[in-house]
């Protein structure tokens, strides 16, 4: 019998298999499809050497992650790379802010009336942001945290909505850059802790940078499962799982899917009937002749490019797609050029480029037009330069990765307490009502992004009920 099996290779699947392996218990791995990676994939979606990454591009949580720093990724082929800039912001008149690893260069991109406020907003969290990631990404406690004034400090600033917290700043610029972060989890504005997220990108990106995996974001799972694999796990891919007699006997059963999948297969009823999705996305990777042609400079520099005109924009476009039930008609949007720093991606002189927009969960339209007429406004002539598209509505991109139920890249909404407590309000997020069965996707903490961390954490809980029954 083995001691653990787990389902799912996507990054927290992999890493939750790795840490078990690495405590020496036997570990097997199953993939319904025929590659790991989930969300940390890469593939020629368009034309033949275009290699695109069909969800996560950039990777700000991955190289601060605990869990992934923890482990001997870079022996397995993961590299970073880092554009001069970790982010860029243009405005539709040719300027831009700036997300830099510089907290002089990101606040004077602001203008002088906020640069003073963004320099006294991160000042107290970033010399001791490695203790804060990892407190604030174990959350609910998987240990007890290592510095709790400061992560006490930090919530009394990021707990309440982000709307509150950018009253400190006095124009666009930082105003409308720290919106965008906060979209990057799809969450309202105004809704709970959203400050507290927009603060862990922009803190990120200061101790780290904002980078790209070399050769796309298989890299990251392709390290993790060769790691696996020198550990004695076994990983098996075109298997999907069903029930859980399809999966041979372990003492614990670990799961990277959806709550509702979950509940399906393992038999557990209606445990999870209130857990709630959110918006989707509507994805184009484009294959392109030659460089986006931005009018900020400033973009130009950047692997990832945030587009919405100004704070206000950037918020009816969430709320069209997540509470109004509609597409927006100036959709915030999330773009990366990995070919800034990567020429492997694209044929000599071409390059790949990827967008999206939200939409409301299960949306059926075309927003190809909507979202080209956006772009076409910081960047005049983008049009001219598409070679191909792949286009992926909620629809497209649930059957590539069944997590993403109604094309939600988030695995479940980052809403109220949900995007705190999930995927139920316990403090025990990582159990079910099996007793050997585990959750240990994006719907539990710490969510969504590649970083492991949920994954991470699940192990710790596996390990500790396989512990007490030894």
């Amino acid at each position: 019998m083995l001691d653990v099996v787990v389902v799912g290779a996507g990054p927290n699947g992999l890493t939750a298999a790795v840490e078990l392996a690495r405590r020496g218990f036997s570990v097997a791995l199953f993939e319904a499809r025929d590659t790991v990676g989930g969300g940390a994939r890469t593939e020629e979606l368009t034309l033949p050497g275009f290699r695109h990454d069909p969800c996560s591009a950039a990777h700000p949580l991955g190289i601060n992650s605990p869990a992934f720093r923890a482990l001997p990724l870079e022996r397995y082929g993961l590299q970073w790379l880092h554009s001069d800039l970790a982010m860029a912001h243009p405005f539709p008149d040719g300027t831009a802010a700036v997300l830099s690893r510089s907290v002089a260069e990101t606040a004077a991109s602001f203008g002088p009336r906020d640069a003073g406020a963004y320099r006294r907003l991160v000042a107290p969290f970033l010399p001791k942001w490695d203790t804060l990631a990892r407190d604030f990404m174990s959350l609910p406690l998987t240990a007890l945290p290592r510095d709790p004034v400061t992560l006490a400090r930090f919530g009394l600033v990021g707990l309440p909505p982000s709307t509150w917290l950018t009253r400190r700043f006095r124009d666009e610029p930082a105003k409308a850059l720290f919106a965008g972060l906060v979209a990057h989890i799809m969450a309202p504005l105004s809704g709970f802790a959203t400050g507290a997220i927009g603060l862990v990108f922009a803190l990120a990106a200061h101790a780290r940078g904002w980078p790209v995996a070399r050769g796309g974001s298989q890299a990251i799972s392709d390290a993790l499962a060769g790691y696996l694999t020198d550990l004695g796990g076994s990983i098996h891919t075109d298997y999907e799982v069903k029930r859980l007699d399809d999966l041979p006997p372990a003492r614990a059963y670990v799961f990277d899917t959806s709550p509702t999948a979950l509940a399906r297969i393992a038999g557990l009823g209606r445990f999870y009937d209130n857990y709630k999705y959110g918006a989707g996305v509507f994805k184009i990777d484009y294959a392109l002749d030659g460089p986006v042609p931005w009018t900020a400079k400033e973009a130009h520099r950047a692997t990832t490019v945030q587009i919405g005109a100004d704070s206000a924009e950037i918020g009816a476009a969430l709320r069209a797609a997540s509470r109004e039930g509609r597409a927006p008609e100036r959709p915030f949007m999330i773009t990366v050029q990995p070919g800034v720093v990567d020429p492997t991606r694209a044929p000599d002189g071409k390059q790949v480029f990827w967008a999206y927009a939200h939409v409301p969960n299960g949306w059926t339209g075309d927003l190809t037009d909507v979202i080209e007429r956006q772009l076409e406004r910081f960047a005049p002539g983008f049009r001219d330069r598409v070679l191909a598209r792949a286009i992926a509505g909620p629809a497209e991109l649930a059957a590539r990765n069944a997590n993403y139920v109604g094309g939600d890249i988030g695995s479940g909404a980052a809403a109220g307490l949900q995007l705190l407590l999930r995927p139920r309000l316990s403090l025990f997020p990582y159990s079910t009502p099996h007793p050997a069965v585990f959750i240990c996707s994006s719907a539990t903490p710490p969510g969504p992004g590649v970083h492991g961390m949920s994954g991470h954490n699940a192990a710790k809980a596996v390990w500790r009920r396989l512990r007490q029954a030894a």
